[in-house]
């Protein structure tokens, strides 16, 4: 009989961890320093309400008082401050994330994380988790220039992944997920909704009884 590897991919922002707070200072005091042409302030909602969305999609919805190609390079600018800040700035995960992701390591699941942010930001979640090894592998936005749902694709086809659900917080991750071929939990205690995912947890510590469940163990 084949093993089935079995994977779990992460989104990171309302699923994993809230940094918006944190991510809202860093771009207020990127734009007071450089960026005279734009009040700097910013808040956590809307940081809040641009989660999910692409670095690009982001700066359209913050900026669109400046032209393109300015509003383009002051996102870039926010973005690449915003992760010098948050190496320094220490964010926790979720309650009960570390352990519920123990856990499922433990039981022989492979732990990924795929988000729409900017290079580097994952890594920033990383330094502050207390047992980064438990993940196998990331990717992004920043890193390949495209959506979700082909960066789904991608880290599933390189880690060669049988079996695939996606844990997100939003409408757009659970679109992403269905385009990618891969099942979706809806982690209602963050930031979104969903439509018809295919299970519901309110919290980290529900997703291994839940992961067991749905893949049958």
């Amino acid at each position: 009989m084949k093993f089935m590897k079995k994977g779990i991919l992460f989104d990171l922002d309302g699923t994993l961890w809230d940094a918006c707070r944190e991510i809202a200072c860093s771009w207020n005091e990127y734009l007071a320093g450089n960026v005279p042409s734009v009040k700097p302030d910013l808040t956590t909602e809307d940081l809040r309400s641009a989660c999910g969305k692409t670095m690009t999609a982001i700066g359209d919805m913050l900026f669109p008082q400046l032209e393109k190609e300015k509003r383009d390079r002051v996102t870039e600018g926010c973005c690449i401050y915003e992760v010098e800040y948050l190496q320094q700035h220490r964010v926790d995960s979720f309650p009960d994330a570390a352990d519920a992701l123990r856990a499922l390591h433990a039981a022989g699941y492979h732990l990924y994380i795929v988000s729409n942010c900017q290079s580097g930001y994952i890594e920033c979640f990383l330094k502050w988790f207390p047992e980064p090894a438990l993940f196998d592998d990331i990717e992004c936005f920043g890193n390949t220039g495209n959506g979700k749902a082909d960066n789904i694709r991608l880290l599933c086809e390189r880690n060669h992944l049988d079996q695939v659900v996606y844990v997100g917080d939003t409408e757009g991750d659970e679109e992403s997920a269905r385009e990618a071929g891969a099942s979706f939990v809806h982690a209602a205690y963050g930031f979104g909704s969903a439509k018809h995912p295919d299970a519901v947890i309110r919290s980290m510590a529900e997703l291994p009884a839940c992961m067991d469940r749905f893949f049958g163990s």
